[in-house]
């Protein structure tokens, strides 16, 4: 039997993240000409899509279907985010400076969301083959060994990085796929000193390409200019001035501080579903990047560490499941995917409060927009799919 508390946790999420669409994206109802429902409408078709997409792989047999649907993701996913520069505008438009979507009339998908899930599966499945050992084994690697196992995955995902750090010009999404693949690395039996080496070399990647376009320079900047008071307050004076900069402008860290405002006008309780006034063109991605935001203000404290838990639990309960998997690929792509999740609402909630540079990661489950809906949904209907074969 399938686990049905993740089931229902995620359900839970899924109709909260729909019940929202109908407040949060009010001003983007009125710039845009559309009916005060239609963003509701939308969101409630991809929830009972994507409730539907979970009971509908979770009763399928895993040994038979996991590894067809995971490495179907991974190869059709990255075929597309691979031709995606060579597509006309008609089809894969530059929205904000970006080409991260393919439109199909007034439907778009974003292959990134499905190619990670696939990422995911095809790590669980080659890395147990590569470098997973059973913990009852005396069998190890040495350092050198280690790193020259994981030379193709490093050249697998430095091409991902091309595609969508370099092409799609979305670095959060990288973030999230280099901090699942380093954690899965560790699970499937690396020795520390490799996952150390690995975070290390994540560490300077991430610099090289944050230098390697001046946008992300200056985002970095405007961020460290809203939140260096805090931090540097921390420190001695002598370090303090070294790194202190000149404020930006007034407008470089609007959003946070917009979202910031939304959090603290919230309270304990909240305005009221509908109450909340950031949503009126003040933060105009209250309905997706800064979901959280316009959650906060308008449930208040309550309310957020109500989907917080509930996004917790899904995790634990993921956790469990892979815990319990005898099957090392099931084991490791759950792990996976719990890791992808927490990664995921871990900096949508950082960069909403001004913790992190804001990466325009959506909240899972929670942020309006159906692919990243229905790629976690297909993610979360494989686990259900494995927990079947999992130990009781």
């Amino acid at each position: 039997m399938s686990d049905r508390y993740l089931f229902f946790y995620v359900a839970a999420l899924t109709f909260a993240g729909a019940l929202f669409a109908l407040s949060l994206p009010l001003y983007l109802t009125q710039r845009i000409g559309v009916a005060h429902y239609y963003f509701f409408i939308r969101q409630i078709s991809y929830a009972l899509l994507s409730i539907f997409l979970i009971w509908f792989i979770a009763r399928l047999d895993a040994d038979r279907w996991a590894t067809k649907i995971g490495f179907g993701l991974f190869f059709i996913f990255f075929a597309l985010m691979f031709f995606m520069p060579f597509m006309p505008e008609t089809l894969v438009p530059t929205i904000n400076g970006a080409r991260r979507w393919i439109r199909f009339g007034s439907l778009s998908v974003t292959p990134v969301e499905f190619f990670k899930v696939g990422f995911i599966y095809f790590l669980a499945w080659s890395l147990t083959r590569k470098l997973y050992r059973p913990k009852t084994t005396k069998e190890s690697f040495t350092f050198a060994q280690e790193l020259g196992a994981l030379m193709p995955y490093a050249a697998i995902f430095l091409v991902a990085v091309i595609l969508i750090a370099v092409m799609q010009n979305d670095i959060g999404q990288v973030v999230v796929l280099g901090s699942v693949m380093a954690l899965m690395i560790f699970f499937a039996g690396s020795s520390v000193k490799v996952f150390l080496f690995l975070i290390g070399v994540s560490f300077f990647g991430g610099i090289a390409l944050i230098l390697q376009a001046r946008h992300r320079i200056e985002r970095v900047l405007q961020w460290w200019s809203s939140a260096q008071d805090f931090i540097l307050s921390l420190f001695p004076n002598f370090i303090a001035d070294v790194l202190r900069i000149e404020e930006s402008s007034a407008s470089a860290a609007y959003q946070v501080t917009q979202s910031m405002h939304a959090i603290h006008h919230g309270g304990l309780m909240g305005v009221g579903l509908g109450g909340g006034v950031v949503k009126l063109g003040f933060l105009s991605d209250a309905h997706n990047d800064f979901a959280l935001a316009g959650i906060a203000e308008e449930t208040g404290l309550f309310g957020i560490m109500l989907v917080s838990i509930l996004i917790l639990l899904a995790i634990y309960r993921i956790f469990k499941i892979a815990n319990r998997s005898e099957n090392p690929i099931f084991y490791l792509f759950s792990i996976g995917v719990g890791v992808m999740i927490a990664s995921q609402f871990l900096m949508n909630a950082l960069g909403a409060t001004g913790i992190i540079p804001i990466k325009g990661i959506p909240a899972p489950f929670l942020s309006y927009g159906g692919a990243s809906l229905v790629a976690f949904s297909v993610a979360i209907g494989l686990v259900l799919m494995i927990s079947k074969k999992a130990r009781a």
